[in-house]
């Protein structure tokens, strides 16, 4: 899902978005209830409306703010207290005033509030953290029936926590199967913990999560990160990368991520990649290194489109490899040719 925090994809139109077929894109509850105010968005007629996006949006519901904006929140058994980034202003995030604004935005996809845990935490604290994110989930299922949320062809999706404690995972992971959310997130990787302390958690909580409901990493992840992670079963993903490298000039190839910032590229008559069907490979990487040497907008719209278009891509070529029995070995080699590509181009840089 390319990110959309503040009700845009940072350099993309949502005619873009479609063509590059994006399926679904997130937005940020914390963010978009701050600015502009998801009443104002309600009078708008939702997300959607406001932002001229027709297709499917999810949306988080904040809980990851507590964590990447500790220094000010403090959490509660009622929920979040924040003091808002933008000018210090009090904001409070309980069970159901997510729902609520999520009901405001008219999401596809609403997202549970919880809590996430650090990176290294000790188990009393996330033991605190499991049960309360349980209780608040619970609470988010009772709010959303009483708004009526679900009964508009809404879905409420769960996340599961429990840091690096593999019996906390499994814990956090029955407890909200049992309560039959639409969907379930494997929340808290990815928070600083190693990469592969990172896939073992997502390997060890995702067996006990209902296969016949997607299944969702948050917040992730690389290329290959993603495709170890759709072997361990793993549906959806949504990640900023992809957008974010794109204005600091970087574009994904199957060999590695590179800087159309470096010289060699000044001359380079090809697109970006070979095989890539998205607008961007109409020009050149020396008219695209132009663009973002001159500090021209465009620059960052070819890459963003290559970036995104090369994310959805691997997601569909997946797709059509696990159907045809070949993802294994597909995945394998093609992991293998990526981190190559991007050693080789590590060492040159070095």
């Amino acid at each position: 899902m390319p990110v959309g925090t503040q009700g845009t994809v940072k350099g993309m139109t949502p005619a873009q978005l479609k063509e590059i077929e994006a399926q679904i894109i997130l937005g940020n509850t914390y963010h978009l209830n701050l600015r502009p105010g998801s009443e104002l968005i309600r009078e708008f007629g939702g997300l959607h409306a406001f932002m001229g996006w027709d297709g499917p949006i999810l949306t988080d519901s904040g809980g990851f703010q507590a964590f990447s904006l500790s220094k000010l929140s403090e959490v509660t058994e009622e929920g979040i207290d924040f003091r808002s980034h933008l000018d210090g202003s009090k904001v409070f995030l309980g069970p159901r005033e997510v729902m609520t604004i999520q009901s405001n935005l008219d999401s596809d996809i609403a997202m549970v509030i919880d809590e996430c845990p650090p990176w290294p935490c000790e188990k009393p604290e996330c033991v605190k953290a499991v049960e309360r994110t349980t209780r608040w989930a619970g609470r988010c299922l009772e709010a959303a029936r009483e708004l009526g949320f679900l009964e508009t062809g809404h879905h409420l999706f769960a996340i599961a926590q429990g840091s690096t404690f593999e019996d906390l995972r499994r814990r956090s992971a029955e407890e909200l199967a049992a309560m039959d959310f639409s969907g379930y997130a494997v929340g808290g990787v990815s928070v600083g913990e190693p990469e592969p302390e990172m896939l073992h958690q997502v390997g060890v909580t995702v067996p006990f999560l209902p296969e016949s409901k997607p299944r969702y990493t948050m917040g992730l992840g690389t290329p290959p990160q993603m495709l170890k992670m759709i072997a361990l079963g793993v549906d959806m993903f949504d990640c900023v990368l992809p957008s974010r490298v794109a204005r600091n000039g970087a574009f994904f190839t199957a060999d590695g991520m590179k800087n159309i910032r470096n010289a060699r590229f000044a001359r380079d008559s090809k697109p970006l990649t070979a095989d890539s069907t998205s607008y961007a490979s109409r020009f050149s990487r020396a008219y695209i290194r132009h663009l973002m040497t001159a500090k021209e907008m465009l620059g960052c719209t070819l890459l963003t489109i290559h970036n995104l278009h090369f994310y959805l891509d691997l997601m569909r070529e997946a797709r059509a490899r696990i159907e045809s029995g070949e993802f294994a070995n597909w995945s394998r080699d093609w992991i293998e040719r990526y981190e190559a590509g991007a050693a080789e181009i590590a060492v040159e840089a070095g």
